[in-house]
């Protein structure tokens, strides 16, 4: 309805009243116009529309003094679209879904009470309900707290009226892939599922390509029906215009295949789309349908995980290997830590010690705010609040008082447990208790306790269990798996003879329970069973119970996890008298309790999550460096000059140390990059400290190395961290920068009495340029060590090509810069050139093997190319394949929001290569598994900063030009296919049908009127990035250097995936791309694109014919003397639209 209205001409003050945006004020004002938009989409073929009342909420309305109209407006937004439905006498039955829109005020941004927003959305249903619905959906949902309301205000105004229409829910996924205020997909499925809604879908944001993966994860989990209405693409700024770019039948062929691949049940379209492209959906599906115009749907095959949910993500109440722990110390009776931090209105040490549990291991926390004196539901509220967007874990609201239960839910986006339910005063309280879990959609725990009492046998235990699911899975319709039952358990420390066979009943109880009930949960408040011991004793008992319960059937335990220990951790003989205390195996002279009592006494519980403090001074600033903790640094280097030792010697002989053994852990796989550079910064900091107290000695330094980045490259990732690990260990390091040309590197080699020289750069140009360099060093008489590095570097090269060309013979490759230190230690240790003699008695050893196998290689099936034929030789590969056709010739500018790009972030090569964290013998799975827990928060984190800094500034142009290739050369022509603009001369593989990207379009003697199409582009971050990022390098924020430099990086190449992506679709076969995102940025796409300055167009100087062509200026990019481009992230390429078009080496 929003893209039809805003497509036509309409007068404020005429057809909107004055009321400007307010769409739903023309259900008042201009009825025609919204039926026949209406009508429009019914006869382009919709099966369905949605009513005018997206903003039609009394909370919306009230922004222009409408919200008294709201039934009105709602009552007449169904009206309209049921006239436009019934004008039709085709006998077709057309359906007027109610839509609900998720207003300007979100609850869980505080911006709106749960209890208004629920009354506004009851008379908004009241409405649509009256007008003849045929089902109420809520859709653009960016928070899940507004989807309880939502769906318990129209279930609320559908009682009121009588009526049974279904209602849906639809959520929005942002390119960061998360619900505006947090949710991802997983979190809000659980949510909605806990609703009993029958349909769940995506709508809005983005397009089908982006919303694939989440459509995919629906299909695979969701039980229910499932619903898409993509965008027609992301909006993107075109020469200053909002512009959507799919198309009609683009979006069709996505479409499709989340029908036939994926069996979704309901298909439409969003923001960007008007009745072509709904027409275009209803020509798929009767393509598909055939005689039935509708094809039947797909059976999925799904996999429901019963979860519970923070706001923010879901965790399953069924761990595998595992248990469900539910951290117990944020109870105000049972933690004194917790209940001082509460009266002290201390929130925010609460919500440290909530994400302290996080951090060991809770799958999530028991809240409990109840002790004498405080007023349990505010504090309670307070509580629920900040945990809600600040601890990531899901909640159990723990409270004796249905009022405060009822509070805490009203303010939780999740899917929490309300802790809990008996029969202990009849069923009265419990009956309002499972009123709230159904309408809010929580699971519960339910303990057996009946009127009698609690239950201590396994009978009983199972019998008050039968009762409980009886009441609230039969009566109220929870399901079993959202059922815990918590069979209690009791002492076995009191020595009292009734108390002895506790822990047996509840195992025993478990088992039987488990055997009757085998979908419910299982938990039990674990530490009760050693209550009366001493701490050391509780920790054992409590570990060897959990371990036992488990096995019998328990799925969940409230507990300190840090205090479980694995049962292999614990001494066999602990174990032994903790299980015979457990299953009562006394006998004649032996008591399992008073042995427990015996080896336990004057013990103390180790904490053995704390890491134990080194006792000297000594210890710790080593430890510091290592872990990288500058917290109280200062303090401690002051204990340590306080000492008398000197400042020097705490440098070389404790720091330094400490570095040692980071390099050491680094060269193992043991530290990752980030961590490295954390240590380098407290090391940085130490040695700040300690100059004013230092007198200024000559040679002070261990040694003296220049370093610098070749001419013509301006790449200095790689040179900075040598930097950077040099002068943390005791090194000078003279850093020339940039593009530094020979002269400067020896001048200041001289300058300085360098104790050898550093060369780095990324291009594969500059590892010429190296040997060049040696080359001429070796003329000027210089014999100093060098140390080459960079990503295009081999050892190979440097150990053959580059060594030959410096007469000395002194160069050495270094790997990355903890390689440079080795060879700086090496260099001031006299052992160089002992290290080089030995590599080259190693090679030549390799050599003389080589050659006495050449031998037995088997020369048939070789046969000699003519490489200077192969070379010229053109394949007509183009005309298999035929032209798309560009929606304009030339070049557009394209501005795109950084949160845009996130989508396609390769966050892979961003990890790995670009932060530098290493796989450390796990297997790619694991280590994505990992990167995702502890890595994606770093990532989210710095979008986040460059965000609010506005680092960031993704730029484009792109656009089209005719072209043919002749020979091996690449022809672009103006739009007549006859002025020639621009040449590209691209290589041949030497081989027999070698490959040249020239083949790839059509030749040129097909003539003017059969001219191919290419893409170019050109795309950069901006120059704030570099900038920034040189700033904290100087500031020896290392860490946040590394971070930033690579994510400016990984930004610049999502860019030139976006605007690939562009061309893609604008060409009309984006929808062949892989839905896996992972899987298309492996080439997962028809078409190639290719950058100068790699093996199939090498030549980094026709980037200047590229850059006329789309005027780069225009957004700031410029190439170099030495043709290379400005700002630094900054990427160029030519685009193939032809199905074989790949990557390959020439």
């Amino acid at each position: 309805m929003g893209s039809r209205v805003q497509a036509l001409t309409l007068e404020v003050e005429r057809d909107f009243w004055g009321k400007e945006n307010c769409t739903e004020v023309l259900n008042l004002s201009r009825p025609d116009i919204v039926r026949d938009i209406h009508r429009g989409y019914y006869e382009a073929g919709a099966d369905m529309v949605l009513t005018n009342s997206f903003g039609g909420s009394p909370v919306t309305l009230a922004e222009f003094e409408l919200e008294e109209r709201a039934f009105e407006i709602n009552k007449l937004s169904v009206e309209l679209a049921r006239e436009a439905a019934e004008s039709f006498a085709d006998g077709r039955h057309r359906w007027v879904v109610g839509d609900i829109g998720p207003g300007t005020k979100l609850p869980s941004l505080g911006n709106i009470t749960y209890d208004a927003l629920e009354a506004a959305l009851v008379e908004q249903c009241r409405g649509l309900i009256a007008g003849g619905a045929d089902a109420l959906l809520t859709e653009t949902n960016q928070d899940t707290l507004f989807i309880k309301a939502a769906v318990n205000a129209a279930k609320i105004a559908r009682k009121a009226a009588g009526s049974d229409i279904p209602i849906f829910v639809q959520v929005t996924v942002e390119t960061t892939g998360t619900l505006l205020v947090g949710p991802d997909i997983a979190a809000a499925t659980t949510v909605v599922h806990a609703l009993d809604v029958p349909l769940m879908g995506l709508n809005c944001a983005t397009g089908p390509q982006e919303m694939a993966e989440h459509v995919r994860w629906l299909s695979q989990n969701w039980p229910g029906l499932i619903s898409c209405q993509p965008n027609a693409g992301l909006p993107e700024l075109v020469d200053g215009k909002t512009h959507y770019p799919l198309g009609a039948e683009e979006l069709a062929a996505w479409m499709e295949r989340f029908v036939v691949e994926d069996g979704l049940n309901l298909i439409g379209g969003c923001c960007g789309t008007s009745t072509p492209h709904i027409a275009a959906l209803d020509g798929m599906l009767r393509k598909l349908g055939g005689a039935a115009h509708r094809p039947a749907p797909v059976v999925r095959k799904f996999h429901w995980v019963p979860s519970v949910a923070s706001l923010y993500t879901a965790t399953a109440l069924r761990q595998e290997n595992s248990y469900f722990s539910i951290g117990e110390r944020c109870n105000a009776n049972g933690s004194k830590a917790w209940r001082e931090r509460q009266a002290a209105g201390d929130w925010d040490g609460c919500v440290a010690m909530g994400r302290e549990q996080m951090a060991e291991g809770s799958n999530s926390l028991d809240i409990c705010t109840a002790f004498v004196g405080r007023d349990e539901m505010a504090e309670m509220s307070e509580v629920i609040r900040r945990f809600t967007s600040s601890v990531n874990g899901p909640l159990v609201i723990d409270s004796t008082e249905t009022p405060v239960i009822e509070a805490a839910l009203k303010l939780h986006g999740g899917k929490p447990i309300i802790n809990s339910i008996n029969f202990e005063e009849g069923e009265k309280a419990a009956e309002d208790r499972m009123l709230l879990a159904r309408k809010f959609g929580a699971a519960v725990i339910a303990l057996t306790i009946d009127e009698v009492g609690m239950a201590k046998t396994a009978e009983d235990k199972l019998r008050i269990a039968r009762r409980l699911v009886e009441f609230a899975c039969d009566k109220h319709g929870l399901p079993q798996s959202d059922l815990m039952i918590d069979p209690l358990t009791f002492t076995i420390a009191t020595g009292n003879e009734d108390d002895r066979k506790l822990g047996l009943w509840t195992l025993e109880g478990i088992r039987m329970i488990r055997e009757e009930f085998p979908d419910i949960q299982i938990i039990l408040g674990l530490s009760n069973i050693s209550f009366g011991l001493n701490p050391a004793a509780r920790h054992v008992l409590n570990s060897v119970f959990l371990d036992h319960a488990v096995k019998a059937g328990m799925t969940g335990a409230i507990v300190h996890v840090s205090k479980i220990k694995p049962l292999h951790q614990i001494p066999a003989e602990e174990v032994k008298v903790a299980e015979d205390l457990i299953f009562d195996r006394r006998a004649e002279g032996y008591d399992p309790l008073q042995k427990m009592l015996e080896l336990f006494a004057g013990r103390k519980a180790a904490d053995a999550t704390a890491k134990k403090r080194a006792e000297t001074v000594e210890g710790r600033l080593k430890d510091r460096i290592i872990d990288g903790d500058r917290k109280g640094l200062d303090d401690e280097l002051a204990d340590a000059l306080a000492k008398g030792i000197a400042p020097l010697s705490i440098i070389n002989d404790i720091l330094l140390d400490g570095m040692k053994v980071v390099g050491e852990l680094f060269g193992a796989g043991k530290m990752q990059l980030p961590f490295v550079l954390q240590s380098a910064e407290t090391m940085k900091s130490a040695v700040a400290y300690l100059e004013p107290y230092m007198e200024r000695v000559e040679g002070q330094e261990k040694g003296t190395i220049v370093l610098g980045t070749v001419k013509g490259d301006v790449h200095d990732i790689g040179k900075n961290l040598v930097d950077i690990i040099l002068t943390n260990n005791g090194y000078r390091v003279v850093n020339l920068g940039i593009k530094v040309p020979l002269t400067e590197i020896v001048n200041a080699a001289r300058e300085h009495k360098a104790h050898a020289i550093g060369m780095s750069g990324l291009l594969v140009k500059s590892t010429v340029v190296m040997r060049e360099n040696l080359e001429e060093m070796s003329r000027q008489g210089v014999d100093i060590p060098v140390l080459l590095g960079g990503a295009a570097l081999t050892r190979n090269y440097v150990e053959e090509d580059c060594v030959r060309a410096y007469a000395s013979g002194r160069v050495a490759y270094a790997r990355d810069a903890f390689d440079g230190l080795h060879l700086m230690d090496k260099v001031m240790g006299n052992g160089f050139d002992d290290y080089l003699a030995a590599l080259q008695t190693k090679r030549a050893g390799k050599a003389r093997n080589e050659k006495r196998t050449l031998g037995t290689a088997d020369p048939r099936g070789f046969a000699p190319v003519d490489v200077k034929y192969a070379q010229t030789r053109r394949r007509r590969v183009a005309a298999e394949s035929a032209v798309p056709t560009p929606p304009f010739w030339g070049a557009r500018v394209l501005e795109a929001a950084p949160k845009a790009l996130v989508p396609f972030i390769n966050e892979r090569s961003l990890y790995q290569f670009q932060w530098g964290f290493r796989k450390a013998g796990r297997s790619l799975e694991d280590f994505l598994g990992w990167a995702k827990q502890e890595l994606r928060p770093v990532l989210k984190r710095m979008l986040a900063l460059a965000d609010e800094q506005n680092i960031l500034k993704p730029q484009a142009i792109y656009g089209y030009w005719k072209c043919a290739g002749q020979g091996n050369d690449l022809i672009l022509f103006a739009e007549d296919g006859v002025t020639e603009v621009c040449r590209f001369n691209m290589p041949r593989q030497p081989k027999e049908d070698g490959d040249c990207i020239a083949d790839f379009v059509r030749d040129v003697d097909d003539g003017p009127g059969a001219r191919d199409v290419i893409g170019l582009q050109v795309v950069t971050v901006g120059q704030k990035a570099s900038d920034i990022a040189r700033v904290w390098f100087e500031e020896n924020r290392y860490q946040d250097y590394l971070y930033l430099h690579g994510l400016s990086v990984e930004m610049a190449e999502a860019l030139a995936e976006y605007v690939h992506k562009r061309i893609r679709a604008e060409l009309g076969f984006a929808a062949e791309d892989e839905r896996d995102m992972e899987k298309m940025l492996q080439q997962g796409y028809r078409g190639g694109r290719y950058s100068f300055g790699y093996p199939a167009c090498p030549k980094l100087e026709d980037q200047e014919g590229l850059l006329k062509l789309l005027d780069a200026e225009r957004i700031g990019v410029s190439l170099s003397d030495e043709w290379q481009l400005h700002p630094e992230q900054s990427t160029s390429a030519i685009v193939l639209h032809h199905p074989r078009a790949k990557y390959f080496s020439v």
